[in-house]
């Protein structure tokens, strides 16, 4: 990476957690500032904007958070190791794997009626995960491990409602209890469709 790039990139991860946890709106280029110790014109060579750099911090989130999942998945050797493995990653909300929480519920909630670029990559992320456990259910159909009536899709998008709504509700509580549940809930859900 030139210098430029390197500086471009230290930004995006100084900011990809300030806006995560603020939110777009809240978060001021002062406070990118600050983190980075960055003058305004320095700020101002790498990123037209505040917006453009928002997205940068967006596309870094999601990007953590993927990476981080993707590592998590590995460690199931089946398709009920593998969904148990998603549902556990995603089973601290108190403690997320991202700072300042699911980037995909942070961004998803304050960019639904006012960012419509930060809309469109929440919703490509919602559904890359949604492909993503009907790729891992299917597979397991396919190997013999789960029933062969159970509808991918569908449970991919109520597994991906439920946590992302207990991940809400365990942030505005301040604990995991609720998240619990969801979790006991959906791996007796996938308990039941093995074979």
């Amino acid at each position: 990476m030139t210098k430029g790039e390197e500086t471009r990139q230290f930004i995006i991860e100084k900011a990809a957690p300030i806006f995560n946890t603020k939110g777009i709106a809240a978060t001021s280029m002062s406070d990118i500032m600050e983190a980075t110790k960055l003058s305004k014109g320095s700020m101002y060579v790498h990123f037209e904007n505040k917006d453009v750099l928002a997205c940068a911090a967006v596309d870094h989130n999601m990007k953590i958070l993927s990476s981080k999942l993707e590592n998590a998945l590995r460690e199931g050797k089946s398709a009920k190791e593998q969904l148990f493995a998603y549902i556990y990653f995603f089973s601290n909300p108190i403690n997320p794997p991202v700072i300042g929480g699911c980037p995909l519920l942070n961004f998803g909630t304050e960019a639904d009626d006012t960012n419509p670029i930060v809309k469109e990559k929440v919703n490509a992320a919602i559904k890359r995960g949604q492909v993503l456990l009907t790729s891992i259910i299917e597979k397991g159909i396919t190997d013999k491990e789960f029933d062969s009536d159970w509808n991918a899709s569908e449970f991919a998008i109520t597994l991906f409602a439920m946590l992302e709504g207990g991940h809400l509700m365990s942030r505005v509580s301040g604990n995991n209890d609720n998240m619990k549940t969801i979790e006991k809930t959906l791996k007796k859900i996938i308990s039941e469709k093995l074979i």
